[in-house]
């Protein structure tokens, strides 16, 4: 069987409709209805019962399914080998982490890496996601997490660090208990609400980090924010208050199948090295109290 018949099979499936399975791989959505009809009509079976609400799989499709998902596996697994036998220090290479991280972390030392690296077609993809690396949807990944999963490798860099921040103008105009900015699924107060601002209304609830420097900066109230957003806002100023420590860490990551690939190692080399460089920022030691 053709295992690309398979990848607009799965499309489908796991998308349900034909439009949504065509962007997913970046195709006309008559083109999977036209891939998908002559898989049919390969196997001499209907795969998918067209709903209202969009496609579902038979019971020989779902029978298929089960198949489809482990030739997918085998084919990514001998995409990452042979792309890992790779020694040469040029080619493409792509690089995810958050929004946040890539705009004060990486891009600002990019230019260092593309001038040691210039055979090296270096790809930024910015996500609030997580990329499957498993897929190749990238090679390598800056992530902040707690513990990354088995099958990547790595290397914690260094440990995350938040502290609470206000603006300049909200501290002098508004003396505790004050407003606070929280998570969106921060029902009830977290602890360093509870801890240093327990009578502290709540100003507004966000769902990235982005948004809630945006807030702490419009003078909205006070929020714990990692220090590396924090230092680089205008005019934002870090209380000094005493928080738990997270257990989250900024971690350097690639796929193991991956660790023989000479620009993987570069780019993963370069990426731990501008990290430490950038230590006294991620760990707020030169913060700016007020």
């Amino acid at each position: 069987m053709n295992w690309d018949d398979l990848r607009y099979f799965l499309a489908l499936a796991r998308a349900r409709t034909v439009s949504a399975a065509g962007r997913d791989l970046a195709v006309k959505h008559t083109t999977v209805a036209r891939r998908i009809k002559a898989l049919e009509q390969g196997l001499g079976t209907r795969l998918f019962d067209h709903l209202p609400d969009g496609y579902a799989m038979t019971l020989a499709g779902e029978n298929l399914y089960q198949h489809a998902l482990i030739m997918e596996e085998q084919a990514q697994a001998v995409d990452r080998q042979v792309f890992g036998l790779d020694a040469q220090l040029q080619g493409s290479l792509k690089l995810t982490a958050s929004y946040d991280v890539m705009a004060r972390l990486i891009v600002p030392q990019l230019g260092l890496f593309k001038r040691a690296y210039p055979g090296i077609d270096l790809q930024l993809m910015g996500s609030t996601g997580l990329a499957d690396l498993s897929a190749r949807q990238a090679d390598i990944a800056l992530r902040l997490t707690p513990k990354p999963p088995d099958y990547l490798i790595g290397k914690k860099v260094l440990p995350l660090r938040h502290g609470i921040y206000a603006s300049a103008k909200y501290l002098n105009m508004n003396p505790k208990p004050g407003r606070v900015i929280l998570w969106h699924d921060e029902i009830e107060y977290p602890e360093w609400v509870k801890h240093h601002f327990p009578n502290a209304e709540v100003a507004i609830r966000v769902d990235d980090v982005t948004t809630m420097l945006a807030c702490v900066t419009n003078h909205m109230g006070f929020a714990r924010i990692p220090c590396y957003i924090g230092e680089t806002g205008d005019d934002l100023y870090r209380l000094d208050l005493t928080l738990t420590p997270s257990t989250w860490g900024i971690w350097v990551l690639s796929h193991v199948d991956l660790r023989a690939t000479a620009r993987v190692r570069a780019c993963r080399e370069f990426l731990i090295d501008i990290i430490q460089q950038q230590r006294s920022l991620i760990e707020g030691l030169n913060s700016r109290y007020l």
